[in-house]
């Protein structure tokens, strides 16, 4: 079954049940990380590798699981899957909760529940909207995902920094009730028959077929590029702000990364003015600019020139992301099929974000400092958009 517009020219009324469903998603699941962060604040001689290996736990599943995750969104109908996902993060928030399970184990379970529901939310989008509705519900999406980001940063952050188990509560307990609500949606048919086919031959298969197009490469080694810079910049944050800015909790951690979040925020509304979907190419620009931002960022030591620096980073990066973004959306949805497609992209943008954060965790154990981090970084953007440029500008 199909959910059609309640109106001429409206979303069908199914869409905003999903909103609602993934923006108390997303709000528990940041919640849930500054939480895990505060408790590992309060600990004792934390080594200075943990907090960035917490990131990397949640990633995991997004590349290992790639191959199995895409098939399940698409073989089943996409509203249980976002049920059973929320289900198997509030699993990851109770052991938490319970005491006495390793905190990096426990949020590897958040994010096993993150990775089986990023497919299905983005994968049922079609079938919610249809085509001609397709572009406007992905702007919905993503203006309520950086909304719940948004509050979920900050108010989780001061929660957990009044009481953890009141955080893991107000978590688990959002994860229930995005569950419920998603059980309003539509039990669409499964898009794909349950395939006999080896999963791991299907995704290489897929992700040949997708790479074949010359926009697509650009768009996918752009977008992780971007991924991989973003994650390490939240972990880096979580050194550097304490060290640098005299952050004294997560609190005041939380409201730099608000600056980003409401950067990419202005970025991504002026997108569809400055980078249309038909000049991809002009994305490089502000590409640029994220790698000149970090490296300014890595050179500052005063609050509010911080601030300034991290909000001009989040607009660059909202212009960079928007467009590539739509332009996966629109290739993945005429090919390899939606969850599949979400699939390809969250292993490439994962592992990127992966081998990011892996390679920041390895320099924070050999005692690299986060504003040393900062700068080596940023030279690593300029180097990589530099090389995209060289590859792609032309055929793009």
């Amino acid at each position: 079954m199909k959910a059609k517009p309640n109106a001429a020219g409206s979303m069908p009324r199914t869409l905003y049940y999903l909103l609602a469903a993934q923006f108390l998603s997303v709000f528990a699941d940041n919640t849930l990380m500054f939480t895990v962060v505060a408790i590992v604040m309060r600990q004792a001689q934390t080594p200075s590798w943990y907090i960035p290996a917490l990131q990397s736990v949640f990633l995991v599943s997004f590349v290992a699981l790639a191959p199995w995750l895409g098939g399940i969104a698409d073989r089943r109908p996409k509203a249980r899957v976002l049920i059973a996902a929320n289900a198997v993060k509030a699993l990851g928030g109770g052991l938490l909760f319970a005491g006495g399970v390793e905190p990096l184990a426990a949020y590897s379970v958040v994010g096993l529940g993150a990775a089986l529901y990023s497919p299905a939310k983005y994968g049922i989008l079609p079938e919610l909207a249809g085509h001609g509705r397709l572009i406007a519900a992905n702007s919905w999406i993503e203006g309520s995902t950086i909304l719940a980001i948004l509050a979920g940063t900050g108010l989780g952050a001061k929660i957990a920094d009044y009481s953890i188990p009141y955080a893991l509560g107000a978590a688990i307990s959002l994860f229930l009730c995005s569950a419920l609500i998603s059980l309003a949606l539509p039990r669409t048919a499964p898009l794909k028959p349950p395939a006999a086919a080896n999963p791991l031959r299907r995704f290489l298969r897929d992700v040949l077929e997708f790479l074949r197009h010359p926009r697509c490469r650009f768009a996918v080694l752009g977008g992780s590029l971007f991924w991989g810079s973003a994650a390490c910049i939240r972990v880096i944050l979580l050194a550097w702000a304490p060290l640098v800015l005299g952050a004294q909790n997560v609190s005041d951690i939380s409201e730099l990364i608000l600056f980003l979040a409401i950067g990419i925020i202005l970025g991504s509304a002026a997108t569809p003015w400055l980078i249309p979907l038909n000049h991809l190419r002009r994305a490089r620009y502000p590409a640029l600019l994220m790698g000149l931002f970090i490296i300014a960022l890595g050179l500052s030591a005063q609050l509010w020139p911080a601030r300034a620096i991290l909000l001009a980073l989040g607009a660059v990066g909202g212009l960079f992301i928007v467009p590539i973004n739509a332009s996966l959306q629109d290739i993945g949805y005429h090919s390899i099929g939606g969850g599949s497609a979400v699939a390809m992209q969250n292993f490439f943008q994962n592992a990127a974000m992966l081998t990011a954060v892996g390679a920041y965790t390895a320099a924070a154990s050999l005692q690299v400092g986060p504003a040393q981090a900062l700068l080596g970084l940023g030279a690593l953007e300029l180097i990589g958009v530099m090389l995209l440029m060289r590859g792609f500008e032309r055929r793009v």
